[in-house]
């Protein structure tokens, strides 16, 4: 039986006969074997490497089997060897009944490159069977007046061997009254008649009892009897009739026992016993006397068991009706079983990989064969897996199906793919096959580390512990396994020459990073660095970061006072002339702070004075000014306390000491204020003015003509140094002091202090710092000269 078969994807139609890439048939024709039945296991049956013409490794290689059409392992394939070998004893009666030539259709499969051989196994008969009798004794009722030569039909002997092993003639025990003829059928079979050779005479011998003897063809041939029982009957010249001599029927397969199949019906015309017609089957096999019954005195005929079309598609019945004399006459039923769909659709996997690698192209992933034992409409099946699915099948010849991929997987987007492969028949009502399959997709390294951020700012505060945990860096990687295993370390600096290697380390395993060394705010304000993160994958891929670190600093740096220079030189007096009016600029303390943000703002205070209330600090900006009017009972030398102190927590500070001259127009001579002078000193200091006095007008003749020769040199130094100044060596030195700009002041600046060579009045002249611009800005505060008084600056 052919059943023809397609098998289409869901929405997506694929022509039957597509040929799948790279799969080829073998030849144009079968590849035809054979071997005896009952043969041992593993007989040889043929070297199939040697008859398909390839070497005996190859067929190891290209992972070569045998594949039944009935799913059933008849035969086994020794990939070593290249033999084909039987799996077990072959029943050829078992397997085929009375078929001749009894065929075993196969495939031989080679995965690499795919390929199908189709094949064909003939199983050979040997003369395993004797012929066999339904009936040991066969009773025959013949009337005396039966003419010479009639021939009476004998039921035939069953011999379920083909061929020459089959029964091949019929004998008879030695008598004077028959003998036997053998005649064929329309089926290819023989059966035998008994010839009456010599009229009966029932007063002369009323019964006789003959052996009948079935003869096969084997060597040695084999046989079989029955007893042909012979009665001798009085004349009965009217045999029954049928009404058809052929009844045809048609019978679901489904139908139920004891269904009625037919009915057949005889008449004979004799009356009394002559006339009583009794039905019975004849000549037929076992297989039909135990699937049907005939009710001997109706003629119906029932079901004794289920019919199954797939098994057997029609029945032919003999019937016989014998009449009470004796006489009988014969029909013939034909029954046709109708198939129904009761088989599913089968799926015969040959071979599966639940394995597959992403990225991998296009590749095989499962080839299996679909069948259906019903026929017609009810036979035809589709094939389809389930839509959005990166997955195809593809058919190929004998109704094999490749399951494949469309392309690339991605085992990030998705790692496993339960797949449901469904063969549905098209009869009514329609059955199903579904077969589930797992394919789990294996990581390949194609997924670089990814950090959460791509720069990472770090802040440490300084004076910090070494090996203190700063922070962490931390990349994901979208692999699995040993794939996604991250790997830190830190990427050589850009900046050659920052020590990164004494600053910080990182940890491989889990990215912390940690400051090797105590860190310095004023030192190393901050350094950035790039870290990288390598899979363990082969080959590995690694991505990078930048981190950038930021030390905040901490007040660790007291106030340094640049001017007034507490250096313990000589103090430098600060000159007010008596008719400064309150808000008078006396001097600024400069004052800076190695730190930063507030713990570099600095805030001034007088913490003492020679006479309170005279002075003032402002808190910002350390400006000393006069805080009221000066007048002639103010003493004329003052010293001052003042307090530097920042911002920070806790706060950190410096003292710096002035010392303030009252003079008249700065008039009065210069008088260095003693730093350890006795209290009874002061007290008794209008002596010390008149002796004072007495020496200033002596020396101030000496003094005028040194400070002309000053002034003269420095004029004429001017022209070679912008700003310089000639100081002669005496009581008065000029004081040259330098500010760096990291303080409370914005920029570098130099303040110069000399005498006047032009008034003639022993008067300080305070010149203007020594800077490119002629303006100096302050802590945004602009100095100038003050209009008012010409050796003075004002902060403004």
């Amino acid at each position: 039986m052919a059943v023809t078969e397609s098998c289409f994807p869901r929405q997506r139609q694929v022509l039957f006969l597509f040929v799948f890439w790279g799969v080829s048939l073998a030849g144009s024709g079968f590849g035809r074997y054979s071997v005896m039945e009952e043969a041992e296991r593993g007989s040889f049956v043929v070297n199939l490497a040697k008859d398909l013409g390839l070497a005996v490794g190859e067929l190891a290689a290209r992972g070569t089997r045998v594949v039944s059409d009935d799913n059933e392992q008849y035969l086994l394939l020794d990939s070593q060897t290249g033999n084909l070998l039987t799996n077990e004893k072959l029943d050829r009666e078992q397997l085929c009944g009375s078929t001749e030539p009894c065929i075993l259709y196969f495939q031989i499969l080679m995965d690499d490159p795919f390929q199908i051989y189709r094949a064909e196994l003939r199983v050979r008969d040997t003369n395993d069977h004797s012929p066999v009798f339904q009936e040991k004794e066969t009773a025959l009722k013949i009337p005396e007046n039966t003419a010479e030569g009639t021939a009476f039909r004998l039921e035939r002997a069953q011999d379920p061997d083909g061929g020459l092993n089959s029964i091949q003639n019929y004998t008879i025990s030695p008598n004077s009254f028959f003998h036997i003829k053998i005649s064929g059928s329309d089926e290819g079979v023989i059966y035998p008649e008994l010839v009456l050779d010599k009229a009966l005479d029932r007063e002369e011998q009323g019964e006789l009892s003959l052996t009948l003897t079935a003869l096969d063809g084997g060597s040695p041939p084999r046989s079989g009897t029955s007893t042909v029982h012979i009665v001798v009957l009085d004349v009965n010249d009217n045999a029954p009739q049928f009404t058809q001599a052929l009844y045809e029927t048609q019978v679901p397969e489904n139908s139920p026992v004891g269904s009625l199949i037919v009915k057949v019906s005889a008449e004979d015309v004799d009356s009394g016993v002559n006339g009583e017609v009794a039905y019975s089957f004849f000549d037929v096999s076992e297989n039909i006397r135990t699937t049907f019954q005939i009710n001997p005195f109706s003629g119906e005929i029932f079901l004794r068991e289920l019919l199954d079309y797939e098994l057997v598609h029609s029945y032919k019945l003999n019937i016989q009706a014998i009449d009470g004399g004796g006489l009988s006459a014969r029909c013939r039923v034909l029954v046709e079983v109708l198939d129904i769909n009761d088989n599913p659709p089968e799926l015969i996997m040959s071979s599966f990989s639940n394995y597959i690698a992403e990225n991998s192209p296009e590749t095989a992933l499962a080839v299996f064969k679909i069948k259906d034992r019903d026929s017609g409409e009810n036979g035809k099946m589709v094939c389809y897996i389930q839509e959005n699915l990166p997955f195809l099948l593809k058919p190929s010849v004998e109704n094999f199906y490749i399951l494949m991929t469309e392309g690339a997987l991605d085992r990030e987007s998705r790692a496993e793919y339960n797949i449901i492969i469904t063969v549905t028949d098209l009869g009514i009502p329609r059955l199903k096959t579904e077969h589930n399959l797992t394919v789990l997709v294996s990581d390949v390294n194609d997924n670089a580390p990814a950090f959460t951020q791509t720069s990472y700012t770090l802040f440490v505060s300084e004076n910090n512990s070494p090996a203190l945990h700063i922070g962490s860096v931390s990349a994901t990687d979208r692999d699995s396994g040993t794939n996604a295993q991250v790997t830190y370390s830190l990427l050589p600096p850009q900046d050659t020459h920052l020590p990164l290697a004494s600053l910080v380390s990182i940890n491989a395993d889990n990215g912390h990073l940690f400051a090797l060394r105590s860190l310095d705010y004023e030192a190393l304000q901050a350094f950035e660095f790039r870290v990288g993160a390598t899979d363990r994958g082969s080959p590995a891929l690694s991505s990078e970061a930048l981190v950038r670190v930021l030390v905040l600093d901490a007040n660790d740096n007291s106030p340094f006072v640049l001017y007034p220079l507490q250096n313990g030189s000589a103090p430098c007096t600060e000159l007010v002339p008596r008719a400064a009016e309150p808000g008078y600029l006396v001097t600024k303390v400069v004052a800076v702070d190695g730190d930063s943000g507030q713990n570099a703002w600095l805030s001034f205070q007088l913490l003492k004075a020679t006479e309170p209330g005279l002075f003032g600090v402002w808190a910002h900006n350390g400006e000393v000014r006069t805080a009221r009017l000066l007048s002639e009972r103010d003493a004329a030398k003052h010293r001052l306390l003042v307090l530097v102190k920042d911002n920070g927590e806790p706060p950190r500070s410096a003292t710096a000491t002035l010392h303030v001259l009252l003079v008249d127009g700065f008039s009065q001579p210069y008088l260095p204020l003693p730093e350890a002078a006795p209290a009874q000193a002061q007290a008794d200091s209008l002596t010390v003015y008149l002796v004072v006095a007495l020496a200033s007008v002596s020396s101030l003749f000496l003094f005028s003509v040194l400070l002309f020769v000053a002034v003269r040199l420095c004029r004429r130094s001017r022209a070679a140094s912008v700003g310089g100044c000639s100081v002669p060596e005496g009581p008065f030195p000029g004081h040259l002091v330098d500010v760096s700009g990291t303080g409370t002041l914005s920029q570098s600046y130099q303040y110069e202090v000399c005498l006047t060579g032009d008034s003639g009045t022993g008067e300080f002249k305070f010149l203007k710092p020594i800077f490119p611009n002629l303006l100096v800005q302050d802590t945004g505060r602009e100095i100038k000269e003050n209009p008012n008084f010409r050796n003075s600056f004002v902060f403004s």
